[in-house]
């Protein structure tokens, strides 16, 4: 019997759907499964000189960076052992996690790339095949993960603290955003899980003890048909079970009549990848919405009483200090402090191996080569006055974690327009406030673990 150690290094405060499903696939194939999150537990010596083969799931940047060491310690503990790393990251990394040792790198789909290299399949494997494979998808296996407990937990108001669950309603994304990780791995594929097997991992992780499930497709919207049968089998299987899910601003705005349904069935709060309210910045990006949809979209959700949650990429090399203190006052006017959590203030944009951003000129011509370190393309902003400005709010962010969302902004606040030269305080805009109430202060939902990639 083959053994198999999984291991997962960091998947944002979830539970890992990254170690639970090939775990599912492999012991349906007759292997010995070991499933190990090494942000919730530490690396079993034993473990790793049992296994017949080592998996590292890398689904994003932290997580790629914190495997180097562990991959250096099971290569001492177990020479012997056959290395993957599997996920969204492993591809884009594959020259580096080769060099560490690595012979089998797996991307998007990989469960059956995965048991099959389980079974004896030895041959160095790379990468994706274009089209991806169109996996028969089975309930994820998670019993021998952390309790869901150990993970991240939603906050709604001041005592209301709920359990939550992960799950995947789709993989993949039918978009093509220059500076997302997905787009090089699944270039503009994506694919459902059936509503079965989804509603199967969302029972077992209620029955575990969740109230709230996160919902981690790229894009909840992609297939609205399908999204939306599973929110609806939700609500009525589990009333009272809340959940969230993130959709793009051009897919809300499209499917606008949908969302008074999605509020109807629990949803208590819409992450969408805004990235910027500079429209100059947003078509570098191919984000496929402006400024103006942006606001759009705050008065839509406010009118279906959706509590959206913008996420941003606030520094780029396009970015200004006036632009910088632009987007703070956005977020002011549009009373939206409070909807963001504040690492997304200090957010850099990476370059990684493979971006479509590298097929920007002025991208290449900014770019060091490849830093195997930092696992990216470091650049340098033409203004040094925006690094500096950026290195500023990291530590601002990084120190005061205890401090609330508007206690942090009003320090970012200070620190922008000291960086431009302007009198503390808040500047006036051209915008128009969106029509309906503001979500009170108190009720905005969050989830104590805030993400980065």
């Amino acid at each position: 019997m083959t053994r198999v150690l999984l291991l997962s290094t960091y998947e944002m405060g979830r539970q890992p759907f990254g170690l639970a499903s090939p775990a599912a696939w492999l012991r349906d194939a007759g292997c010995e499964v070991v499933a190990l999150d090494l942000s919730r537990q530490p690396l079993d010596p034993d473990a790793v000189r049992a296994a017949d083969l080592v998996a590292f799931y890398l689904p994003m940047h932290t997580a790629t960076r914190l495997a180097g060491p562990v991959i250096a310690r099971v290569r001492e503990l177990n020479p012997g052992a056959r290395l993957c790393a599997y996920g969204l990251y492993a591809p884009l990394n594959e020259s580096h996690l080769r060099a560490l040792g690595v012979s089998h790198i797996l991307g998007a789909e990989f469960e059956e790339e995965l048991v099959a290299l389980a079974l004896g399949a030895n041959q160095p494997s790379t990468g994706n095949v274009m089209p991806l494979p169109r996996l028969a998808f089975r309930v994820p296996d998670r019993r021998m993960l952390p309790a869901l407990t150990r993970y991240a937990r939603l906050h709604v108001g001041t005592d209301d603290v709920r359990t939550v669950a992960y799950t995947e309603a789709t993989r993949g994304c039918k978009h093509l955003c220059r500076h997302c990780p997905i787009v090089p791995i699944y270039n503009g594929q994506f694919r459902v899980v059936p509503v079965d097997v989804v509603m199967a991992d969302v029972r077992q992780q209620i029955e575990a003890g969740a109230s709230h499930v996160t919902f981690g497709d790229p894009d909840f919207f992609n297939g609205p048909r399908h999204a939306m049968a599973i929110v609806e089998r939700l609500a009525a299987e589990h009333p009272g079970v809340t959940y969230d899910v993130t959709i793009k601003v051009e897919h809300l705005l499209k499917h606008r009549a949908l969302l008074p349904r999605l509020r109807e069935t629990g949803c208590l709060f819409v992450t969408s990848a805004v990235e910027a309210v500079d429209d100059t910045i947003l078509a570098k990006l191919a984000k496929g919405h402006t400024r103006a949809d942006f606001v759009e979209t705050v008065a839509l959700c406010r009118d279906a009483a959706l509590t959206l949650a913008p996420t941003f990429v606030a520094f780029t090399p396009w970015t200004t200090i006036e632009g910088y203190g632009e987007l703070l006052a956005t977020l002011r006017e549009l009373d939206l402090i409070e909807h963001v959590p504040s690492i997304q203030l200090a957010i850099r944009l990476l370059i990684p191996d493979g971006s479509r951003l590298l097929e920007l000129a002025d991208i290449r011509t900014l770019i060091d080569p490849f830093d195997a370190a930092s696992l990216v393309h470091p650049w340098r902003h033409p203004d040094p006055r925006v690094d500096a400005l950026q290195d500023a709010i990291a530590r601002v962010v990084g120190r005061a974690p205890r401090h609330s969302r508007s206690e942090i902004f009003e320090r970012i606040e200070a620190l922008t327009y000291a960086a431009t030269g302007a009198d503390a305080g808040v500047p006036e805009i051209v915008s128009q406030r969106p029509s309906g109430p503001a979500i009170v202060r108190a009720a905005v939902p969050y989830l104590d673990e805030p993400w980065y990639c």
